[in-house]
C-alpha cells in the first residue's frame, strides 16, 4: 500500500491557498449538508501534489472518516485505463485502431442497424460497414446502454437483460455476445453515443493477450506505475478501507447506502468499462502517465505520440460532444466546446464550455460522482473522490473545476 502526498507549498506551485481554502469549505458544506459522505481532492503541479484534503467519512455508519489511503469505485474512470491497455497492443503491433471488431470477436461479424418500430416490430438493415477498433474507444460504434431510456434500441437492450449492462451471471464473453445479436442505434462513425463499447473493448483485449483483462491490467499497468491497490475487486486485507456506496434519496432528503461494485472477489464479470476499484494514490500515478505523455518515473508504457492520440479530439471535423451526439441524453449544454479522444473527453474550444477549462485539458468522470483532469497547459492534474450515485445532474464536477480554475495564479 502507497499513500498519495502533500508534496509542495500551494505558492511554490502557482496555487492560492486562500482560494483553496475556499474550494475545501465549499465541499465541506456538502458533506455538513447531507449530500456527500465525505471526500478527497488532490491538485498537483508539474506532477507535485500541492493541495491534498480529506474531510467526511468514507462509512457514516460505522463512523469511519475518509483517509489518504480509502479505497474509491472509480466507475467510468476505468475507460481511459481500458484506453491505454488497448494501446499497449497497438503499439506492439498486435492489434489495429483500424481492425473490424469482428476479426477479433466473430460475433459482430454482421451488425444490423435500426431502421423503425420498436419491441417485436423493431426494423433493421445490414450496416454499410464494419464497427472497428476506433470506433470502439470514441463511443461512436452505435452500440447504447439500457438505462437510457431515449430509444427503442435502449429498449431492446433493457428485454435482453441488459439493465445494468450485463446479464446476470454472465461473464465478460457471455455478454458480447448478447450485444453483438443486438441492432445499432445507428451506422458506425456517424454519431457519438456513450455506450457499453468500453466492454467490448475490454474482450478485444483479451482475445488479443490471450489473457484475462484484470491479470492484463495488473501485469502491464498496474505493476509497473506502482498502483498497488488497483484491480476489479478488493482483498479481505483491503475492504476495510472501501468506501460505502451511497445514492441521493428519492426526492431528495440527502443520501442512503445503496449496493456497489467492486464485489468482494472476483467478479465474473470483468468491466472494461466500469469495473475498477483504487486508491487515490493509484489513480494519481496514472494521471502522471499521461500527464508525462506515456512515462513515468523510468517506466515508459507508451510513445509520446500515442498519448497524444489518445487525448486529441476524434470527432469529425472537430465537432464536440453536443453536436455530433445527437442522442437525448448527450444533448447538455456541458457538452459544448468538449471533443472526445480515446476513452477521454477533450476540450476543444474553452470559451464555450460550461465551466472554467484549459484548451486541451482532457480527462473523465464516474457515475459515483468521481472525477479526474489534467490540462497539459497548466501542468495540472486534479482528481476529486466520493462515492455517491445522484438521481439528477448535479454542479459538484462545475464547481470543482471553477474553484481549482480560482486557485491558479503562476
Amino acid at each position: 500500500m502507497a499513500l498519495l502526498r502533500q508534496e509542495a507549498d500551494p505558492g511554490e506551485a502557482g496555487l492560492d491557498p486562500e482560494a483553496l481554502g475556499r474550494l475545501d469549505r465549499h465541499f465541506a458544506g456538502l458533506v455538513e449538508a447531507g449530500r456527500l459522505p465525505g471526500f478527497l481532492v488532490s491538485v498537483a503541479r508539474g506532477g507535485r501534489v500541492a493541495h491534498l484534503t480529506t474531510h467526511g467519512l468514507r462509512d457514516i455508519a460505522a463512523g469511519l472518516p475518509v483517509e489518504p489511503d480509502t479505497l474509491w469505485r472509480v466507475y467510468s474512470m476505468t475507460k481511459p485505463v481500458t484506453a491505454v491497455a488497448a494501446l499497449l497492443l497497438v503499439e506492439e503491433g498486435r492489434l489495429s485502431l483500424d481492425d473490424p471488431v469482428a476479426d477479433h470477436l466473430p460475433a459482430f461479424a454482421d451488425p444490423r442497424v435500426y431502421v423503425s418500430g420498436s419491441g417485436s416490430e423493431v426494423q433493421t438493415r445490414p450496416a454499410a460497414g464494419p464497427i472497428l477498433v476506433r470506433h470502439l474507444l470514441t463511443h461512436t460504434s452505435g452500440l447504447t446502454f439500457g438505462f437510457y431510456h431515449t430509444h427503442p434500441v435502449d429498449a431492446l437492450y433493457r428485454a435482453a437483460g441488459l439493465e445494468s449492462s450485463v446479464p446476470p451471471g454472465a461473464d465478460l464473453a457471455e455478454t458480447i455476445e448478447v450485444y453483438a445479436s443486438l441492432p445499432l442505434q445507428f451506422e458506425p462513425g456517424t454519431e457519438w453515443n456513450y455506450s457499453v463499447a468500453s466492454n467490448v473493448l475490454g474482450r478485444v483485449i483479451e482475445v488479443v493477450s490471450g489473457q484475462p483483462l484484470d491479470a492484463f491490467f495488473i501485469e502491464r499497468i498496474f505493476t509497473p506505475l506502482g498502483m498497488t491497490d488497483a484491480g476489479f475487486h478488493v482483498t479481505d486485507e483491503q475492504a476495510p478501507r472501501l468506501s460505502e456506496m451511497y445514492g441521493e434519496k428519492e426526492g431528495g432528503g440527502g443520501i442512503e447506502p445503496i449496493p456497489g461494485l467492486p464485489l468482494h472477489g472476483r467478479p465474473r464479470f470483468l468491466s472494461g468499462s466500469g469495473g475498477m476499484v483504487c486508491s487515490a494514490h493509484d489513480y494519481h500515478r496514472f494521471m502522471e502517465l499521461l500527464r508525462r505523455r506515456g512515462e513515468l518515473d523510468g517506466v515508459r508504457l507508451l510513445a509520446p505520440e500515442t498519448v497524444d492520440l489518445m487525448t486529441r479530439n476524434h470527432l469529425p471535423g472537430g465537432a464536440d460532444l453536443r453536436t455530433f451526439g445527437s442522442r437525448p441524453a448527450h444533448d447538455e449544454p456541458g457538452n459544448e466546446g468538449v471533443g472526445f479522444g480515446l476513452n477521454c473527453s477533450v476540450v476543444i474550444d474553452p470559451s464555450r464550455t460550461q465551466a472554467p477549462s484549459g484548451l486541451g485539458a482532457y480527462g473523465w468522470s464516474g457515475v459515483a460522482t468521481t472525477t479526474f483532469w489534467v490540462d497539459p497547459g497548466r501542468d495540472l492534474t486534479v482528481q476529486f473522490m466520493t462515492q455517491v450515485r445522484p438521481r439528477t445532474s448535479h454542479t459538484v464536477f462545475k464547481d470543482l473545476k471553477r474553484l481549482v480554475h480560482e486557485s491558479l495564479v503562476g
